[in-house]
């Protein structure tokens, strides 16, 4: 690692150019084709065409979390000691999206002789995320480089979230489609939009595999381009000098989360947000298939789902700036669980072929849940300019892998207790059709305990305490210093 003896002088608190929000959105967009489709279909895929209990796949993603709980702070510290020649956090979406890519591949490998084995699961999933890791912490810690500028961050993260959103519709909406397209048993099917008909296979089969691993594939491949576009697009500014990175210290993890109040807080919803996030995002799939028994309107209705994320993001900004940053997270909480209610009354016999309340109550659900789980990445670059000015050290990666280590927590919880529900209440992924008790399960992680954790957050943020004026005036202090 060849490391670099002074920073070029450069505008902290520069403008950025469309073309530099657009190509640092790619990189959400990529990570979303790549390891989105992971937390998406992992362990739907993984109790039903790969053949494992709803058990035994929860406690795989249950071991993978507890080791990243270890290995991601020794990232962020890895990430912050690093500059290479081309740059200090860019250089890891190329060194390591490539074999993220592969590995990310190897979880759907279609041989009939690994089928259930539960040691291939879990070394092809550990060594994914491990991977992982050091392309999101990075990726993250290069958004509080590109500026200070307090406005352009809020800009930026509209712009980013709205690529984000495009791959939740390419991996949510078009992936499932994708895979019972390329599915075998196929029927021709009403997909519940506009008459449009399909012929759809049967994707919770032994025999989908194949399909799986070509369509997670090329998003793959796809997702790996885009790294690239990030890299080339997008320019570094706002960098701790030569005698900061050298001072850094894993020691410093420990330091920034007992002494940085705000990095507490907000760690602690985003743990609480990705948990009911990824509790709907795991529990989805069983939803469609057993509770609604619609398997077939699961793209059209992912898809007018994904309408709030990807066309009224411009409308963050304007909405932050209007009622301020807390009264931002109770709007949009709330409006969740007004959805979430409506997936509920839409799960009841009388009204499971309304698909109308599928696409209120689905529409209203994710607006309300980008809204909250996207803009409070726009905190992230807060916390860190914070703790810069308390430690006079910039470790955005330690910060950015704490944040990253609070996101796979609730990542891990959202993928792990659906699990361990659906194996308490006897789900059985060989069976076309779930008891009264495993439909019951499937509504507790879907509906119920989603909102007990949104309510939950509404307090958490109650307590954060910078404003932006806090921050303007934190941002000024410390380029002064500088």
């Amino acid at each position: 690692m060849e490391l670099q003896t002074s920073l070029p002088q450069t505008d902290e608190f520069a403008k950025l150019s469309w073309k530099e929000r657009i190509s640092y959105g790619a990189g959400d967009l990529a990570q979303n084709l790549i390891f989105g489709t992971i937390g998406s279909m992992l362990l739907f895929y993984m109790t039903t065409v790969f053949g494992l209990s709803a058990a035994i796949g929860a406690t795989i993603f249950l071991i993978v979390r507890c080791v990243n709980v270890v290995w991601d702070p020794w990232v962020g510290t890895v990430v912050d000691k690093a500059n290479f020649k081309n740059g200090k956090y860019k250089p890891f979406l190329i060194y390591f999206g490539i074999p993220l890519t592969i590995f990310s591949a190897m979880l759907f490998l279609p041989i009939p002789a690994i089928r259930g084995n539960v040691f291939y699961a879990i070394f092809s999933y550990l060594a994914t995320a491990l991977i992982y890791s050091f392309v999101n912490i990075p990726y993250g810690a290069l958004n509080a480089s590109l500026t200070r500028d307090n406005e352009e961050i809020s800009t930026l993260t509209s712009v980013r979230m709205t690529e984000a959103n495009i791959g939740n519709l390419l991996v949510y909406t078009f992936l499932p489609l994708f895979v019972q397209l390329a599915s075998p048993d196929k029927k021709l099917q009403d997909i519940g939009f506009f008459g449009i008909k399909l012929n759809l296979g049967n994707y919770a089969s032994p025999d989908a595999a194949g399909a799986y691993f070509t369509v997670m594939s090329i998003y793959m491949v796809i997702g790996l381009l885009l790294l690239f576009c990030t890299y080339f697009g997008v320019r570094e500014r706002v960098l701790p000098t030569q005698e900061e990175t050298d001072a850094v210290r894993i020691s410093d993890l420990w330091e920034e989360l007992k002494r940085n109040k705000p990095l507490q807080i907000l760690g602690v919803f985003f743990m609480v947000a990705f948990t009911f996030m990824f509790f709907g995002n795991t529990t989805w799939p069983f939803y469609m298939q057993y509770a609604i028994g619609h398997s077939e309107w699961l793209a059209s209705i992912n898809l007018i789902g994904s309408i709030p994320g990807i066309f009224l993001v411009f409308l963050w900004p304007v909405v932050r700036k209007k009622i301020g940053k807390r009264a931002f997270f109770y709007a949009f909480l709330t409006l969740f669980i007004i959805g979430q209610l409506l997936l509920w009354v839409w799960s009841l016999p009388q009204f499971r072929d309304t698909i109308a309340l599928g696409y209120v109550g689905r529409f209203l659900m994710q607006w309300g849940l980008t809204a909250a789980t996207g803009y409070m990445w726009a905190l992230v670059p807060e916390i860190i300019s914070y703790g810069e000015y308390q430690s006079k050290k910039r470790v955005a990666g330690i910060i950015n892998s704490l944040m990253g280590l609070f996101f796979k927590i609730g990542l891990a919880l959202g993928g792990i207790i659906p699990g361990y529900i659906n194996a308490f209440f006897a789900f059985d992924g060989n069976k076309a059709v779930q008891s009264a008790s495993a439909l019951s399960g499937i509504s507790i992680s879907m509906i119920w305990l989603p909102i007990l954790f949104a309510v939950f957050s509404m307090w958490i943020i109650s307590r954060y305490p910078l404003s932006d004026s806090d921050i303007d005036q934190i941002n000024r202090a410390i380029q002064e210093r500088r």
